[in-house]
């Protein structure tokens, strides 16, 4: 982190009163499990914890530097360390990572959306990494603590930071976009992942519209006006740019291919038609390589760049990870779930070969729409797998939607495990799919084990 201690005060608004002659600092760190020699320690507070009351365990660990909004140690047993009283630790920590993102001045992309951000993530970053060094948000570092950590790994080699914003309420996505200040900003998609405590679409709309609320004229907002609600997006205090199958859009697509271990379609943009092929299955990653192709136009990277950087595409783990046991094929998509990622998802199992089997769990956060969602991806699911397992608190409403024989239903995961080994057949295909919270990946680790 290359930044003095000096500009740590300022940026965090507060104040030392606590310090050394010679301090040496390195990293930022919140968890005391992981101090080492020298980093800086922040505590933050939640409803169940106080990382105020950990300060003097972080610095007896070697933490040279505590950030804390409250005092809860004797300041006469620290001398040799340095104090910084703010005024609230969680604001500190995003005023920090927005100080130092000003003061590294890169180019920042921001990406949010219902579904598909993390994809999206993927490869624009890779397209990006044709002409330029590109950092990008790891795992789901995109909360209003993972996105400021985030920034707070950047350095001066650094061109171009890819940040993922995620959100679950009003004004999230708000104070995301104050602390990175994107450059350019990509919407996904509009779904209803987090409906439960918005009501309505159109609210989710306005949540995610928030990635702009600190735009002008010189800043970008892509969008994928595949989506009905996107596509009557306008402005006149920033560039739109709009993405999907119409030709009429900025960047659009055709003639999609979707095979087992890749998808190409023929991208149409100002510079005319151009075949691109994604290390990626899946129809739906089409769209989300529109937003990144947009996004890298903007920061003029070439077509050729953007494909010599897709070689080196790094794909977020349990993404539509595919294993081949020897036995079966698993489809591990267990980093999160919502009704059109679900669907997505089993789209792509049925181009597999073999028996295929949809092993689904609780789509979270979707509210009153629970039930409904739960049964539609039922029904949805009902002309593709010739086996459907699920378990959970909608266990029932997946059954009502899939209205066939060919369902086990489960109250939970444990009882699921331990039937598991008889469900599956030599040469199977499984997708594993859930809400992040059901950890699902117990399921295809279970299943990495199972010989038949």
């Amino acid at each position: 982190m290359e930044i003095t201690l000096k500009e740590l005060v300022k940026f965090s608004k507060g104040e030392i009163i606590s310090k050394t002659k010679e301090t040496n600092f390195n990293i930022l760190s919140t968890d005391t499990r992981k101090i080492q020699k020298d980093n800086i320690f922040l505590g933050l507070k939640g409803e169940n914890f106080n990382g105020n009351k950990y300060a003097k365990e972080a610095l007896d660990k070697g933490a040279s530097i505590a950030i804390v909004d409250e005092v809860l140690f004797d300041i006469n047993d620290t001398l040799d360390k340095v104090i910084i009283k703010v005024k609230d630790t969680k604001e500190a920590l995003l005023d920090i990572a927005h100080g130092y993102r000003e003061k590294l001045n890169l180019k920042v992309i921001g990406i949010t959306g219902s579904t598909g951000k993390t994809s999206t993530k993927d490869v624009t970053s890779a397209f990006l990494s044709g002409k330029y060094k590109v950092y990008k948000t790891k795992g789901n570092f995109n909360n209003e603590i993972g996105l400021p950590l985030t920034i707070l790994n950047l350095d001066s080699s650094i061109d171009v930071a890819v940040l993922e914003m995620g959100m679950s309420d009003f004004k999230e996505i708000h104070n995301l976009a104050k602390c990175a200040r994107p450059d350019i900003a990509l919407i996904t998609n509009i779904g209803v992942s987090h409906i439960e405590n918005l009501k309505t679409r159109d609210n989710i709309l306005k949540a995610k519209m928030e990635i702009v609320d600190f735009f002008n004229k010189d800043n970008t907002l892509i969008l994928n006006a595949e989506d009905d609600l996107l596509k009557t997006v306008s402005s006149d205090e920033y560039k739109i740019v709009k993405t999907g199958y119409n030709q009429s859009y900025e960047f659009s697509a055709k003639d999609i291919e979707v095979t087992l271990n890749e998808t190409s379609f023929t991208l149409i943009s100002k510079e005319g038609e151009r075949k691109i092929t994604l290390p990626m299955v899946g129809e739906h990653n089409v769209l989300n390589a529109l937003l990144g192709i947009a996004a890298a136009s903007k920061l003029n990277v070439s077509l050729d760049e953007m494909i010599e950087g897709l070689k080196r595409i790094e794909a977020t783990s349990m993404r539509l990870e595919f294993i081949n046991t020897g036995e079966i094929s698993i489809i591990n998509d267990c980093y999160n779930a919502s009704p059109d990622s679900m669907k997505s998802s089993l789209k792509v199992l049925e181009t597999r070969p073999g028996r295929k089997v949809a092993i689904l769990g609780t789509m979270r956060e979707l509210g009153l729409e629970s039930e409904k969602s739960h049964r539609e991806v039922g029904k949805f699911s009902k002309d593709i797998v010739d086996s459907l397992i699920v378990c959970g608190e909608y266990k029932d409403a997946f059954k009502e939607g899939f209205e066939k024989e060919g369902i086990k239903l489960y109250n939970t995961k444990g009882e699921l495990l331990k039937e598991l080994d008889s469900l599956i057949e030599k040469g199977d295909v499984i997708l594993v799919k859930a809400s992040r919270g059901e950890k699902f990946e117990e399921i295809v680790e279970k299943l990495k084990e199972i010989k038949l």
